[in-house]
């Protein structure tokens, strides 16, 4: 059992760090709300994988950026508490990164959304309801987005955890979600119920754990059917 939390150890750490920065940094929080949408965006103007893809990289150097900000501000205050040039110095070359990869995405983002022939194919695309990219990318982006909910509803949350507790379940989101991904992607209503049903034994396994309130539970489940309904259903082709 030890050698499993040395495995999982590094990971928790790591979450802890990006919930911590969420809660503390004003401008954290910002990016990963921006990050949120412009995915959805992305979908929304039927963006193509690679499309996609280059999209992500570039926001995730902003958040990246600003979380080594926030990391040089922490040891500059321990370093030097008292006012120092240097120390200004340090904190404005920091700043200064975040701001140029935040310009980068900008204009990356919207070279691709505002790309060549963008809003002209997007009218006709309006009017399908076939989906846009296939099943197995938008079942990764759905896992992307239930995961950046749950860090979102977790740096809101008062109380517990990374793995164990928090305003929103992880194991019920990522649980409703692929149960709702197997309900859209199966016509069986057996395997649907059978994957509901699993999803609702994870619940209740963290329930009786103590992890979680009912309440957490079910903002967590309501996550998961959210964005697995989303990623489905709301995008045209």
């Amino acid at each position: 059992m030890k050698g499993k939390n040395n495995v999982f150890e590094p990971f928790k750490v790591a979450l802890n760090g990006i919930i911590f920065t969420f809660k503390t940094q004003r401008h954290m929080r910002f990016h990963l709300y921006v990050v949120f949408v412009v995915i959805l965006l992305g979908l929304f103007v039927n963006l193509g994988l690679r499309e996609m893809l280059v999209l992500l990289f570039t926001i995730s150097l902003v958040v990246v950026a600003e979380m080594f900000n926030s990391a040089i501000e922490a040891v500059v205050d321990l370093v030097s508490p008292n006012y120092n040039p240097m120390a200004k110095f340090a904190k404005d070359i920091a700043a200064g990164a975040v701001l140029i990869t935040t310009m980068i995405a900008l204009v990356v983002g919207a070279m691709l959304i505002l790309g060549e022939n963008r809003w002209e194919t997007l009218q006709v695309k309006l009017s399908s309801e076939a989906p846009a990219i296939g099943s197995p990318l938008r079942i990764i982006l759905g896992f992307f987005l239930c995961l950046l909910a749950v860090i979102i509803g977790k740096g809101l949350g008062k109380r517990g955890q990374v793995l164990q507790g928090g305003l929103v379940s992880g194991h019920a989101a990522l649980g409703f979600f692929f149960a709702t991904c197997a309900i859209m992607l199966s016509t069986n209503a057996l395997a649907g119920g059978l994957a509901v049903l699993l999803a609702g034994i994870i619940a209740q396994s963290r329930y009786e754990a103590k992890f979680h309130t009912i309440g957490e539970l079910c903002i967590g489940a309501a996550v998961g059917v959210l964005v697995g309904f989303l990623v489905f259903t709301s995008f045209p082709k």
